[in-house]
């Protein structure tokens, strides 16, 4: 963060333009048809077991219109939640999409939840229709009662019927194709609720996070500052992730389609050779993935540049991407990995990007069109540069979400005085970088020093051993917090706890150095990859010092 001061041009001024009619399945599909873009792939899947499948966006508009349309035949009315759990398919843009070109409030869930998890969330969001595979439908319908607003269910691919239950299931395929007239899309405004997410909650439980039709307009920056899309050609962009995640929805999914792009997404086992070979299959020109998915890359294949010539921008989001993997990727593949942070009230609103050098550790910069404060919580009011600041986002911002589901207490504890307070904490230096800290909960308060995890897990991961790395404070007696770090060497290296404990006196000041460095196999991770710091422990660790 030391890094000689350098004047930057200011990023052009940012005007918001939201219509009061707007409705993101229709921004994403409709609006391309009687244009040339309607012709163009919209999407293309790749499936380890049903093969290759594609739609152009007007196929795709079509059975958008269809499902929307089925909703409206089966009594589904505008304002319903349609929750979904669907693999990677054609049938999720479908669902996802026409459920909001009817109005209704779709529900992404994972395919990794469980029977109990499906039923809480469908409980929660009170969904009236539930879109799922077969597989999933055979172990839910026995229990289908515990989630009483649900009256439809839409059935993805093939499988058997379950008869004698309260509510109607149809295949989704044959319903659809009955349709061939529909009805105009819901005249949504653009603050109507949109679609609801949820995402792990400090209870517990999990928690609704309900997003605007507008959501879509606020992601606008993030397509030129970060995407950087080409406007003289198509870009085909490759997403590593599932639709579910808030991350892939968006980069993934809305707003390439709604700048007319085409997405391929993949569905079966990952390895890292899946990512280059479609890479270079489809020509993709965007790759977007997850460190985890770039560091597979380069430990486990000996792809370079020319073995994928197509590709011009790789993106990376969820966690950090060390130093060392960007300085690895460089060198094999040529190109920068243009990393961005974001959260589910509020996609990826900072940014690396081609308009600035990356300075390593940094998080880039807030894109232009979001006013981010660095604010004092107590005082309201912005702290200096260099100072400790909670990431503040105005109210008014068209990309932050409505409210929390059913939480009114933790919407009012957030979203207050004009702002939406995340809880997160950075730093701002005199060149407008922006150093991420994490949460108050996070930052590791030892010997009267605070000490951000992200800081050390940025330069243990440096270390050419190191495969991966999580920095905690591991309580030892009362008010004694030891900063320690738990990590993954690479595979088929030897190195020591006392060796990468003296990496860190030589690169750390000394209050910021892990106490203790624990040896371990693998992290606790979410389902969508984050690792869980809360539920690491000596006992996932098979050596320390």
């Amino acid at each position: 963060m030391n890094a000689r001061s350098q004047a930057f041009p200011p990023f052009p001024a940012w005007t918001w333009h939201v219509p009061e009619f707007f409705n993101i399945g229709v921004a994403c599909t409709d609006a391309h048809v009687g244009t040339e873009i309607e012709e163009r792939l919209a999407m293309i899947v790749e499936d380890d077991t049903a093969g290759t499948a594609n739609a152009t966006y007007g196929e795709l508009a079509r059975r958008t219109s269809q499902f929307a349309q089925l909703l409206r035949k089966r009594g589904v009315s505008p304002g319903d939640r349609v929750l979904i759990r669907l693999p990677n398919s054609l049938d999720y843009p479908t669902a996802f999409l026409g459920a909001m070109k009817s109005g209704c409030i779709a529900v992404p869930t994972s395919t990794l939840l469980t029977v109990d998890e499906v039923l809480y969330l469908a409980k929660d969001s009170g969904a009236k229709v539930l879109v799922m595979d077969h597989p999933m439908w055979e172990q839910l319908a026995p229990r289908v009662s515990e989630a009483p607003e649900a009256k439809l269910v839409l059935l993805s691919g093939k499988g058997k019927h379950i008869d004698g239950l309260a509510v109607t299931a149809l295949d989704l395929k044959p319903a659809l194709d009955e349709i061939t007239v529909w009805s105009a899309p819901h005249a949504t405004h653009a603050s109507d609720p949109a679609y609801l997410v949820y995402t792990s909650g400090t209870t517990g439980y999990p928690k609704g996070v309900l997003h605007a039709h507008r959501a879509l307009i606020g992601r606008e920056p993030a397509s030129e500052y970060w995407f950087n899309f080409n406007p003289n050609s198509v870009d085909r962009i490759l997403h590593s992730g599932k639709f579910n995640w808030t991350y892939v929805l968006g980069s993934g999914l809305m707003d390439p389609l709604y700048r007319g792009k085409t997405v391929i997404v993949h569905e079966g086992k990952n390895d890292a050779i899946t990512w280059t070979r479609l890479i270079a299959k489809h020509k993709a020109t965007i790759f977007i993935g997850v460190p985890t998915v770039y560091r597979q890359i380069i430990q486990k294949t000996t792809a370079n540049g020319e073995t994928v010539p197509s590709l011009r921008m790789c993106m990376s989001a969820g966690e950090h991407l060390s130093d060392d993997m960007l300085a690895a990727w460089r060198t094999r593949f040529g190109m920068d990995i243009y990393e961005a942070v974001g959260m589910s009230e509020f996609s990826y609103y900072l940014s690396q990007s081609i308009h600035r050098p990356i300075r390593a550790g940094s998080a880039g910069f807030p894109q232009p069109g979001h006013d981010i404060k660095l604010l004092d919580p107590d005082t309201l009011q912005a702290v200096p540069h260099g100072e400790e600041g909670m990431i503040a986002v105005p109210e008014a911002d068209p990309g932050l979400f409505l409210r929390y589901w059913n939480m009114p207490e933790e919407t009012v504890k957030y979203l207050h005085d004009g702002y939406f307070f995340t809880g997160d904490y950075a730093k701002i230096d005199e060149d407008g970088y922006l150093w991420f800290l994490g949460r108050k909960d996070d930052i590791i308060k030892s010997f009267g020093y605070r000490v951000s995890p992200y800081e050390v897990e940025r330069v243990l991961k440096s270390h050419p051993a190191v495969a991966d790395c999580a920095c905690i404070g591991e309580q030892i007696e009362k008010d004694k917090l030891l900063v320690v770090a738990y990590v993954i060497a690479q595979p088929g290296v030897d190195v020591s706890a006392e060796q990468l404990q003296a990496y860190g006196q030589q690169h750390l000041a000394t209050y910021k150095v892990p106490r203790r460095i624990y040896l371990a196999k693998e992290f606790p991770r979410t389902k969508n990859g984050k690792i869980l710091r809360r539920e690491i422990s000596p006992a996932i660790a098979s050596s320390h010092s």
